[in-house]
């Protein structure tokens, strides 16, 4: 391990703070101009007397065509009076009154025209050829390249053959800002970081922030004075300049320094955007100075924007490859889960499938205190007390962490098999989680210097604040081990964990809504219980009394000669056991209506009447009954069934009319939409509406039995058959006038 050397350490946290966006200053191999409108001199830099022989105090005020010569500000004038954008544009190229080229770029940002003139050694206009060969080479060869690895090595190579700079090197950043080498191209006399990693300091927030903004930036010469702004505040705003746009801002002191201690003397900065976020640089060094063209440079622009859309293919592509195999997983685990009505035990049966989901080494689950686990876990008192801490912190939805110990300090002996956590609770009522574990993962960094080691010389005083600030000293290999964390959670993995969450809640749901409608049907089946246990013992009771008095009193009269009384007490006999036989077979066809299997098919109505009115000709005998039978459509359901319904409600009007003469029975229907219709009406006896929701149950009378008998089954039967075949019954009455009773089929789509 390479140690940097022991210097005073200086705390840099105030470079977060630099005016890197007004630095007030230019570099100064080219000169700025800040112009009105009117093109008239608001501000110049203090270097412009250099390059064009008018000092800027003198140049302030004056018309741009004074500062520049007539001829080159009449070349560039329509380019500055179009509508220009906060970034730069290349305006042309021009020849000052004393000789001088410069391509001129201009943009319009804090309230001026930014006008900045690069010095090139060329007097025509910029050759912007360079652009297409190395573009049209790069898209030959991407498609060769197996991995963004490859392509970012293609693209240092390609930068390096336009520019010259010794060393090219795509550096990407991780979720703490730190930057890791993944290519390089560079002259074998230039010292490689290939792989190394360079702490987030170095590239402060700001600077980052910058980045995103301005996509290139080139430093010529780092051992340059900058050329101040005069005047020093923008008069428009009377505020120093943001230059956050133009090509010549100068740079931060403490980054020049960082760059001469890197023996680097000109670099160039392109960044690397993927999805509206810095992804990385392609970062460009030199020993010497070095002039890059602006043509060159867009040249390397247009490459970067083109790498960074192939890595943003190349990783939703990847991402999205990840994200298949996680679903898979997790539908293969939810299949699983709706097999049994243990819930509880389902997600055990599943525990392989739960560690392949989120790739971990151990699962647990804590329900009902309960705490079951499966591969390498903590200790179960260590998962109870996990839960206690995630339960009072409220996590989220989802909770996930590679250095559980930085959060939770008990987890310290833990590291081993509970370095890393995904965890989520499946209840919001109760202290029911899911969690996944992930070991230690002990790795070495190698980073390019000591990033612990910052370091200034201060000055001759003590207590003097420094007189040269060094970011880093040393840039040589320095090792460090990394303990107490695990792989990191991919982002797939915690989506997918709270899509997971969801699904299991639903189920849970699903079957707590079972549980209820159980629940339900089981009450409304013990107070149907209820109401037939005290019914069958009433009924029964009646008939049973009827045989057993009148077998008394045929044994008592013996020896009587009176056979016409014998006749009589057997025959109340016979009529009493066939009322308790007719119940019984009632009670039969009730259960067997919850059981039996439906076979639904089309029924011809005009039919199903014709047959049951046909099985109602003896008990209709004699009486004087007019039957007014509509024109009935057809119904979707179980022929057998629905004709038993259909002969209850016709055996019943039969029944309630027996006092009518004539007696007056209806069958009609009405066709919906969705369902059809059907009604059987009498002008009987009817009942009071008061008790119509008794009307259906099991053995609920609305009459006397002395006044028309029957067992109190058969319109439990129909509301049975009815509600099977997913349909609905109902009946109105005005009594002593007659009653309607009606149900609803769905037709055959609807019920589908």
């Amino acid at each position: 391990m390479t140690q940097a050397a022991t210097v005073p350490v200086l705390d840099l946290s105030t470079c977060d703070k630099e005016p890197i966006r007004t630095p007030g200053s230019i570099q100064p191999h080219g000169f700025l101009l800040t112009l009105a409108p009117d093109l008239a001199v608001l501000q110049a830099s203090g270097n412009v007397g250099d390059w064009t022989g008018v000092a800027a105090r003198d140049a302030v005020g004056q018309p741009l065509a004074a500062v520049i010569g007539a001829a080159a500000a009449q070349r560039i004038a329509p380019e500055l009076a179009a509508d220009l954008g906060p970034r730069p544009y290349y305006a042309g190229t021009i020849t000052t009154a004393n000789g001088h080229h410069f391509d001129v770029l201009a943009h319009e940002w804090d309230g001026v025209i930014i006008a900045e003139f690069e010095a090139v050694d060329r007097a025509e206009a910029a050759d912007f050829r360079h652009l297409y060969p190395l573009i049209g080479d790069f898209l030959l060869k991407v498609n060769d390249a197996t991995g963004i690895e490859a392509l970012a090595s293609l693209a240092c190579q390609h930068i390096r053959s336009v520019t010259g700079f010794g060393r090219v090197l795509v550096y990407q950043f991780d979720a703490d800002g730190h930057g890791h080498v993944t290519a390089e191209a560079r002259d074998e006399r230039y010292h490689s970081y290939m792989g190394q990693h360079f702490p987030a300091s170095d590239i402060p927030a700001q600077a980052r922030e910058l980045y995103k903004l301005s996509r290139i930036r080139l430093i010529q010469d780092a051992t340059y004075v900058p050329a101040p702004l005069v005047p020093a505040l923008n008069p428009v705003t009377g505020r120093p300049n943001d230059l956050s746009f133009a090509a010549l801002r100068s740079v931060s002191p403490v980054h020049l320094q960082y760059m001469r201690n890197m023996n680097t003397l000109a670099s160039m900065s392109v960044s690397l955007m993927v999805k509206g976020k810095l992804w990385g640089l392609i970062s460009c060094h030199n020993e010497e100075p070095i002039p890059i063209a602006f043509e060159k440079r867009t040249a390397c622009e247009q490459l970067g924007q083109i790498l960074a859309l192939c890595i943003e293919s190349r990783e939703d592509a990847a991402d999205l490859q990840f994200r298949l195999e996680v679903r898979r997983t997790m539908v293969s685990m939810l299949a699983g889960l709706t097999q049994g009505s243990d819930f509880v035990e389902n997600l055990v049966n599943v525990f392989p499938d739960l560690l392949r989901f989120a790739r971990a080494s151990g699962a647990a689950i804590m329900v009902d205190g309960r705490v079951l686990t499966y591969g390498d876990t903590p200790e179960e008192d260590d998962v109870r007390a996990l839960v206690d801490w995630l339960t009072l912190h409220d996590h989220g939805d989802v909770f996930h962490t590679d250095k559980l110990s930085a959060q939770y300090p008990p987890a310290e002996r833990l590291t081993r098999n509970a370095s890393g956590l995904l965890a989520m609770p499946i209840s919001r009522i109760h202290k029911h989680y899911l969690l996944w574990f992930r070991p230690e993962w002990v790795h070495t960094i190698e980073w390019a210097g000591n990033p612990h080691a910052k370091a200034a010389a201060t000055g001759a005083v003590s207590g003097a604040p420094p007189t040269q600030l060094s970011p880093r000293t040393s840039f040589d290999a320095w090792r460090e081990t990394i303990h107490g964390t695990s792989q990191p959670w991919h982002q797939g993995e915690v989506e997918m964990a709270l899509e997971f969450r969801t699904a299991l809640l639903g189920i849970a749901l699903e079957r707590a809504e079972q549980m209820a409608e159980l629940a339900e049907e089981l009450g409304r089946a013990n107070k149907e219980l209820e109401a037939f246990s005290y019914s069958v013992s009433h009924d029964l009771r009646a008939p049973l009394r009827h045989i057993v008095g009148f077998a008394d009193l045929l044994l008592e009269s013996a020896g009587s000669e009176d056979a016409q009384q014998r006749q009589r007490f057997l025959k109340n006999i016979k009529e009493a056991a066939r009322l308790a036989g007719k119940l019984v077979d009632d009670l039969l066809s009730f259960s067997q209506m919850g059981r039996a299997s439906l076979r639904p098919t089309t029924v011809d109505m005009n039919d199903l009447v014709a047959s049951c009115l046909d099985k109602l000709a003896l008990e209709t005998r004699g009486r004087n009954i007019e039957w007014n039978i509509g024109t009935l459509p057809e119904a979707w359901a179980d022929p057998t069934f629905l004709h038993l319904a259909l002969f209850n409600l016709l055996a019943n009007a039969v029944k309630f009319t027996g006092q009518r003469d004539p007696a007056v029975i209806r069958v009609s229907a009405e066709d919906h939409p969705h369902e059809t219709v059907f009604h059987v009406a009498d002008n009987g006896a009817g009942f009071n509406m008061e008790y119509v929701h008794k009307l259906f149950g099991v053995f609920q009378r609305l009459h006397r039995m002395e006044d028309f008998q029957g067992t109190g089954i058969g319109l439990a039967n129909v509301r049975r058959i009815v509600e099977r075949h997913n349909g609905r019954v109902w009946a109105d009455s005005v009594q002593g006038e007659g009653a309607t009773f009606s149900f609803a089929l769905p037709k055959q789509d609807a019920s589908h």
